[in-house]
């Protein structure tokens, strides 16, 4: 039964503070809505409620708010989205309301955004191909359905961009090398700007992808409490179309340092103890609860896979944010600012990024058989190339040897061939195929992390890569 309330006592940032009867039963996470003198009504979550006060966090900007004559109705249920496959094709702000001009969704049903746990021994293992479009992905670090695997990123490098790419290429693809299953992308801006979220917006209207898309906008204007709902819409939506619909579902959600910058905020209007770096001591917990949604269930056909990504502050892979996100997460793809400086687009950092489940979406029949050895080839090959360029420079290039020049050749065309693809939809064979080109540098007795006999039937023969 719903109660009123007008014991509304502070309005404290996004915060607003009740009294209630010592034994009146308020739930965690229960919605409220606040009637004030402007004769607005401000939805809101209760976050903590003992001795007879209970904390209740706003969904929309207090601007204007005052407590005089305020009004706290508790609503007795949490915070739902109606979910139906009509969600395809739709655009939503990041509390889950139509912002594109369509109808109203009526909904098949309403799920908590909360989620519930999955059991552990119903978990799956991650498993089989997703691919991206992009060689330093597919190729070097796979991405297999279920799995997490964030962006590191630094300010000002191209991530959104190439987030926008991976969710317009993006397909799963199946043992006979065509794509395989419903596919579909979950994508949520988290206190981007304007302009970018527009971007987001026309980039997969141009391209058809919104057809396939459910897409959830929060800018930076917007309450920053709402900024915690956007990706558990996100991820309910998800889930919905994986475990009930039997679809395989890619996420990809920016920027999660301005997710965790609006728990720090919460948590400093709370009085919280601060921990690392002002954000609060929880923030790991917290964010489990948005990465351990990923993955493979058993007895449904769908997945969930994750890709979030995040800024570095001061291109810091040490920071809070970054470092409990690796905790949790499968791995990360790293953007360098020194490959960006070269102009080099996508400027993924090839060595420290990780895909700690690759080895599940490779091999024979589900990408190519030659597929561990190539990469396995060309990360030691650009390795070492990298370490003479290191020489080259304080020695001199004429003080190497005619292999190791070789080597330098290689890292200079790995960057641009290889890495450098624009905005090129690559197959993974093409990918493969392009690593096989680089490595003809090489005599035969240099590639030494593969077999023989796949050597004998993928090294172009005659082919040298050009100078």
């Amino acid at each position: 039964m719903q109660k009123e309330y007008k014991t509304v006592r502070d309005i404290v940032g996004p915060l607003a503070f009740v009294e209630l009867p010592n034994d009146e039963p308020v739930s965690y996470e229960e919605l409220v809505e606040i009637r004030t003198d402007d004769g607005k009504v401000r939805l809101g979550k209760v976050l903590e409620s003992q001795e007879g006060l209970a904390v209740v966090q706003l969904f929309e900007s207090p601007q204007g708010a005052a407590t005089l004559n305020a009004k706290a109705k508790f609503l007795g249920e949490t915070f739902q989205f109606g979910v139906s496959e009509d969600l395809l094709g739709r655009t939503f702000s990041g509390r889950g309301v139509p912002i594109d001009g369509g109808p109203d969704i009526i909904p098949e049903k309403k799920i908590d955004i909360n989620g519930a746990p999955m059991n552990p021994a119903s978990r799956e293992m991650p498993d089989d191909f997703i691919q991206t479009g992009i060689s330093t992905i597919d190729a070097l670090n796979t991405l297999v359905r279920g799995q997490k695997l964030p962006i590191f990123s630094g300010s000002g490098l191209p991530h959104n961009k190439l987030a926008a790419q991976i969710a317009r290429q993006a397909t799963v693809i199946s043992a006979d090398g065509e794509g395989g299953g419903n596919f579909a992308i979950v994508f949520a801006a988290m206190g981007v700007p304007f302009e970018e979220a527009q971007y987001f917006i026309e980039e997969f209207k141009r391209t058809g992808a919104i057809e396939n898309s459910v897409l959830f906008i929060n800018t930076a204007d917007n309450p920053v409490v709402e900024r915690i709902a956007t990706p558990r819409l996100a991820l309910t939506t998800a889930e919905y179309l994986a475990f009930e619909k039997g679809m395989h579902v890619l996420v990809i959600y920016t920027d999660v340092t301005n997710y965790c910058e609006a728990l720090r905020e919460i948590s400093a209007a709370r009085k919280e103890v601060p921990g690392r770096a002002g954000f609060p001591g929880y923030m790991y917990t917290d964010l489990s609860t948005l990465y351990e949604r990923a993955g493979r269930l058993r007895g449904k056909k769908g997945t969930v896979t994750q890709i979030p990504v995040m800024t570095m502050p001061n291109d810091d892979i040490t920071h809070p944010i970054i470092d409990l996100t690796g905790y949790i997460t499968e791995g990360q793809i790293v953007l360098g600012r020194d490959l960006h400086k070269k102009g080099l687009y996508p400027p993924v950092s090839v060595l420290p990024s990780l895909s700690r489940l690759m080895g599940n979406g490779q091999g024979e029949g589900k990408t190519r058989e030659d597929h561990k050895g190539v990469i396995a080839q060309l990360f030691a090959a650009y390795a070492y190339g990298l370490e003479m360029r290191e020489l080259a420079v304080i020695l001199g290039e004429s003080s190497l040897s005619d292999i190791d020049r070789k080597y330098l050749k290689f890292a200079d065309k790995f960057e641009e061939i290889y890495v450098s693809q624009g905005e090129t939809d690559r197959m993974v064979s093409d990918s493969l195929d392009h690593g096989w080109k680089l490595l003809s540098i090489f005599p035969r007795s240099e590639l030494k992390r593969i077999k023989d006999e796949l050597i004998d039937k993928y090294l172009p023969v005659d082919e040298a890569v050009k100078s």
